[in-house]
């Protein structure tokens, strides 16, 4: 088992190795040094090529020169702690793209959190292995989550909204931050992640771009509950005060405003305390609201 695992990890470190430069042994680097103006310009120093870049270098045959690239979509991202009903939220989203009477149906595309490739990458549940040693794992975990968000953000649809349940910014905002804050990863695994995020976020090609937050505030106490009445397999080893910090770090981001600013995007923050079965109803009534702000767009 313990071979998988380092092959694992190497599969997933192998794509950053030569960009670990950004943190040599003995530098460290506080979190205002790396999101102020002054840092962040060194980051285009590196002058590293997007993907895109290479490719279009490339001869397109002659059938595809005159392709037209897709319209960016009107994305609309869903953000709260763990347990603070992000599903149910997306429900009426998925309902409406299933049911091809509904005359909405051709307009939104939801896409999920990737989880279920967090907790199978060739056979080895990552998702598993962080929340097992946080310490050991944090860094290879929150690289793929950002390779996994990052393919959810820029892939091509031909419907003009998506929503998306969580975002690129969010698992650096609160969840990398939240490891990093609570000694699981070392100042240079964060510098790696950091500079990283602030390449896929301000690279012209890749077009990352947010339209609408929608933040589910919940009471941590709320959410630990939730989460211990789902009984998902990992869960269990979640500890209050892990949801206790998340919580104060979506607050810093979205409500008062005071870490990782200014804002991507317009938030609309719900009270989303009360029962999953009361929410279901009103979020059934909000789902015209964002559409709706979505066409006007």
């Amino acid at each position: 088992m313990a071979t998988k695992f380092r092959f694992v990890a190497q599969h997933v470190f192998d794509n950053s190795r030569n960009f670990s430069g950004v943190a040599q042994k003995g530098q460290v680097l506080s979190h205002s040094r790396l999101m102020d103006n002054t840092y962040k310009s060194k980051l285009h120093s590196f002058n590293l090529p997007c993907v895109r870049e290479i490719s279009d270098s490339l001869k397109k045959p002659d059938n595809m020169q005159n392709t037209v690239t897709p319209k960016r979509p009107f994305t609309v991202v869903v953000e709260g702690n763990i347990g603070s009903g992000k599903t149910t939220f997306l429900r009426p989203y998925m309902a409406t793209t299933m049911d091809s009477t509904n005359p909405t149906s051709d307009l939104v595309e939801v896409v999920e959190e990737p989880v279920g490739s967090w907790r199978n990458l060739q056979g080895t549940n990552l998702l598993k292995l962080m929340y097992e040693d946080p310490k050991r794992w944090s860094l290879m975990f929150q690289t793929y989550v950002q390779l996994t968000m990052i393919q959810h953000h820029t892939k091509s649809s031909i419907k003009p909204i998506r929503v998306m349940e969580r975002s690129l910014l969010s698992a650096r905002y609160c969840f990398v931050e939240n490891l990093y804050n609570g000694g699981n990863m070392t100042d240079a695994e964060y510098a790696v992640l950091s500079e990283w995020f602030n390449f896929l976020i301000t690279c012209p090609q890749l077009d990352f771009k947010i339209d609408q937050i929608v933040y589910l505030r919940t009471d941590p106490e709320v959410a630990y509950e939730r989460i211990k009445k789902r009984k998902r397999p990992e869960e269990h080893l979640i500890p209050f005060s892990y949801l206790k910090d998340l919580h104060e770090l979506h607050e810093d981001w979205l409500v008062r405003k005071t870490k990782f600013q200014p804002l991507a995007a317009p938030v609309t923050v719900i009270d989303a305390n009360p029962d999953l079965d009361v929410l279901s109803e009103r979020y059934k009534s909000l789902e015209h609201q964002i559409l709706q702000s979505a066409v006007n767009k």
